[in-house]
Order: structure tokens, then sequence, then C-alpha cells
């Protein structure tokens, strides 16, 4: 029975990724996940912020490889636009944007079908003013340079598939560090370029424009990273309908790889992290071939990229389908403390208040449970303590266009602001790892938890367990 399994396509249903397939086999010219006045609505957020200023930004390249081409997370956030080598400037003293694209190419499309291409039929699909071909936007960066206007472009590498900000930055920084490499980002070239073009002109910083908008997500944007979190609860509880000690790590990533595809997801939002065993003391272990052991707890932790959007949510359960007694105490405790944090968010206070509540509530925890193990009681210890100092830690990581988004200066928690949670308890010596992750949504009286549907409690695993499989049936 290990490691054969039968994808049932018939019962993945009531998708609206995949009733959208269904309507169009062929990609739209522009994007379908979002109006086109709400990237003119973040245009004019920028407009707002330069002042007499231009911004501009390149879109990414195409693939050197048969992949399906992704557009960066910034230059997708203001346009929507999906096509390779666009340019965008949008002027604060016209308050209006040009789009610059390549030409059509005709060879291209008979083998991949149309792309999005200058002229009057692109400027109503993505509303931006004027959709020029790209030969033209020497001539309109020469007249922001006549006059040394202010010149905003992105200083951050650009985000593709599952990139995160600090991976990006620290891939270029060792690249240009590198004797043997020395390649600079696409972004710091093509500064240097404007700079070049524009010695009258400051060029500052666009992403901290970009940032701050994205830190607060609109009511679109939330139902992309609730759709992405529907899918990465479904693939965690399909896992635990599917796990049996023997089946190695990478056909639990296999589970969530048909869940995420089948609903219509576009890939993934980071790498698969399934650790059996001790492999879970490496928080991003991602070997993915060690088989699971009976007596195992493994840990899963993964999320699709939904329409440019991404959630991060985990889960542990046992992998024969029952926690031992220790296993019962261990994770017992942690995820009392973790409700505990989890009743300590709210709005309008800033994450040194939530700590402060929530080491009370774990201290009251405590001071009731019943330990049987000094070593388990020690871990949790060491876990509530970690909370006595509020400032010494924030509340996890922003969640939306990466799986960690970006971030701006912030006083306290608003509306519209998505993040997860995923403390860990551990006991190093025998490295023992539990953690748990959810993705979190501040909202005007309160959270939601988006992944809250997935158990998470001991008796809600086991009897999860017990079921049958509902996407993918034993041969």
């Amino acid at each position: 029975m290990i490691g054969c399994w039968v994808l049932v396509a018939g019962l993945v249903t009531g998708s609206v990724a995949v009733r959208a397939a269904a309507a169009s086999a062929q990609r739209p010219l522009f994007t379908d996940s979002q109006p086109a006045d709400h990237f003119a609505a973040r245009r004019a957020a920028v407009m707002r912020a330069i002042g007499d200023g231009a911004a501009i930004l390149q879109g990414a390249t195409e693939m050197p490889a048969y992949r399906q081409f992704r557009q960066s997370a910034q230059f997708f956030y203001l346009t929507g636009v999906e096509v390779p080598r666009a340019i965008l400037v949008i002027d604060g003293r016209a308050r209006s944007s040009t789009l610059f694209l390549e030409p059509r190419d005709e060879r291209l499309e008979r083998s991949e079908g149309p792309v999005l291409v200058p002229g009057p039929e692109a400027e109503a699909l993505t509303g931006i003013e004027r959709v020029l071909p790209r030969d033209e936007f020497d001539a309109v960066l020469a007249a922001i340079a006549a006059d040394g206007r202010d010149i905003y472009t992105p200083f951050r590498p650009e985000a593709l598939e599952a990139a995160t900000t600090y991976q990006v930055n620290k891939h270029a920084d060792r690249s240009a560090a590198d004797k043997w490499d020395g390649r600079q980002s696409r972004e710091s070239i093509f500064r240097a370029k404007l700079a070049a073009a524009s010695p009258r002109s400051e060029i500052a910083d666009l992403d901290r424009i970009i940032d701050g908008l994205r830190l607060i997500k609109s009511p679109r944007e939330i139902a992309l990273v609730r759709e992405a979190s529907r899918l990465a609860g479904e693939a965690m509880m399909e896992a635990m309908r599917v796990a049996r000690p023997g089946m190695g790590e990478h056909e639990i990533e296999a589970v969530g790889d048909f869940v995420f595809k089948a609903h219509g997801a576009s890939g993934v939002g980071y790498y698969a992290l399934v650790a059996t065993g001790t492999n879970a003391s490496w928080p991003h272990y991602h070997g993915g071939r060690a088989p699971l052991g009976d007596g195992d707890l493994v840990l899963f932790d993964y999320a699709p990229a939904f329409n440019y959007y991404t959630s991060d949510v985990t889960r542990m359960f046992p992998a024969n389908g029952r926690f031992t007694p220790r296993q019962r105490e261990m994770y017992g405790v942690y995820l009392d403390l973790y409700n505990a944090l989890m009743s300590s968010i709210r709005p309008g206070v800033t994450p040194a208040v939530i700590h402060a509540d929530a080491h009370r509530k774990m201290t009251a925890v405590l001071e009731t449970f019943t330990f049987a193990d000094p070593k388990i009681r020690a871990a949790a210890e060491r876990f509530v303590a970690g909370f006595a100092q509020p400032g010494d830690r924030g509340l996890g990581h922003w969640t939306g266009m990466e799986v960690h988004d970006v971030t701006a200066p912030y006083e306290t928690l608003q509306p519209g602001m998505m993040f997860t949670i995923e403390p860990a308890l551990t006991i190093p010596d025998e490295r023992i790892y539990i953690r748990l992750e959810d993705a979190i949504l501040i909202t005007e009286t309160g959270y939601e938890n988006l992944s809250g549907f997935v158990p998470a409690d001991i008796d809600g695993i086991e009897r999860l367990m017990r079921e049958e499989p509902k996407y993918i049936k034993a041969r």
C-alpha cells in the first residue's frame, strides 16, 4: 500500500480557480485575479508619495528555461502585467503612467499564444494611460532627465516565484562578493544606467514606498491569501489521511503538489518542509527522502502560489495516526501555550503588548498543566520565558505576495495586516522540535485564523487520520 497512490482529480470540485480555468483555455492577456482599477489605485498612491518625481521600474525577463513566466512582485503589484521585459513609468507631475512593451512577436505567438503588445487594446485592458513600444522609453527618460526630476526605482533585487526579501538580498550580496562570480543584480545595473542617463536627478528607493502599501492588504488580496490558505489546509488534511509509516517525506510533499495544482494554484509559495522525527529539528529542512518512522511526529509546512499570493501553514501529526503518551504531554502543553498566544492577538496594539498578555496567560497554563516528564516541563518553561521580554521578538512574519512578505515601519497592528505565528518548543539534546503555524488576518474587531479549519488538537488530528483520503486513493 505504501507509495502506491491514485490521484483522483474528479474529487476536486468547487474551486474558484478550477472554474476560471475551465472558462478560458488560454491564459488571458491581462490578469483576471484583480480588476485594473486596483492596480491604478496603487499607482495613484505612488504618485502621491513621489510628488513631482517619476517612478521607473522594469519587469522580469523571460525564463532561460521551459518554465512559465512569472512577473516580479513589485512590478505585478503596480500593473498586473505578465509580459517579459516590460518597463513602467509613473509620472508624478503628469499624474499618469506609461507602460513600455516589446512589439508583437508573431513567431512566438504561433508557438505559445497571444501576449499583450503596445496599443489601444493594452491600454483598455490594463487601465494604463499609454502603452508604447519599448524602444520609445529612451525619449521619455530623456525628458525626465532634462528637468533633473527625482527618479524612484527599486533598489532590492526582484522577487520571483518562491523568493523572499531576505533570500534575494542574500543571493545578490553573495554573488557580488564572490570573486569567481561578481554578478550585479538587474536592479543595481538598471539603477546605474538611470543615473548615467539622468546625471541631475536623484535616484531614490521606490521599494520603501511600495512596501508600505503592501503592508495593508485590500479585500481582493485578502481573498487571494485566503484561497492559498485554504489549499494549504486541504493539503495538510489530505497528508494526514494518507500518511503511513514507511512512506517517504517526498510522498507527503507530492500530496501537497497534487492538491495545489488540482485546485488551480500556479506553483508553490516555497519549497515543502516535510520533516519526520528528528529531521524537524532543522526548521527549514527539505531533504525530503527519509521514511516516516513508526512513532515519529511529522512536520508538514507547505503552501501554494495562487495568483501571485501565498500563505504559510504548518501542522504536526503522528506518522502512525496515534500520539504516544509522551507526545500527548509535549504536544498538549505546546498547544495550550500556542492558543494562549493566539488569544492575545488583536488590532490597535503593538506586538510587545500581545507578548506581555500572552506571557501572563502562558504562566497560568504552566501553573495548571500536569507534567509527568521534567524535561517537557523545562522545555515549556523555556518557551514561556521567551515571551517575558516583549521587545525581544516579533509575532512571526508577514505574508502576502511573498511567504516572508515585505515589511515597513508601523506602530500598531491594523485591519488588513496578514502574518503568521510559529513559535517552537524544543528539547535540543533529543532533537525534539514542536511547531504549528497559522495564517492570521487582523480585522476591525480582532483577528481571523485563515487556516483555523485544519485540526491542530490531538483528538481532531487522530480522528482526521482515520478518515478515507479525499483526493488520493490507495491502489
